[in-house]
């Protein structure tokens, strides 16, 4: 599981807009917002958190950490 916190991280440390992960994604702009809103676990559907942290590990983040010690990212060359 991931936090908004890390999906807010990651897209702003990939340059990303919404749109764009939402493009990436195939979750709405409006739902990946109320997810980044959420510092903890987003109140989102599974499948909507495994699309949008799929997304953002091929395009090079790695997710560190659990949702209650220490999570974060980190940045690797996107995945081919």
């Amino acid at each position: 599981m991931i936090t908004g916190a890390q999906i807010r991280s990651a897209r702003h440390a990939l340059k990303v807009t919404v749109e764009s992960l939402s493009q990436l994604s195939s979750v709405s702009a409006r739902t990946i917002k109320r997810m980044e809103a959420e510092d903890g676990i987003p109140s989102s559907t599974n499948a909507n958190i495994s699309a949008v942290k799929s997304a953002l590990e091929a395009a090079g983040i790695e997710f560190i950490g659990t949702p209650d010690d220490g999570p974060g990212i980190r940045i690797h060359p996107p995945k081919r």
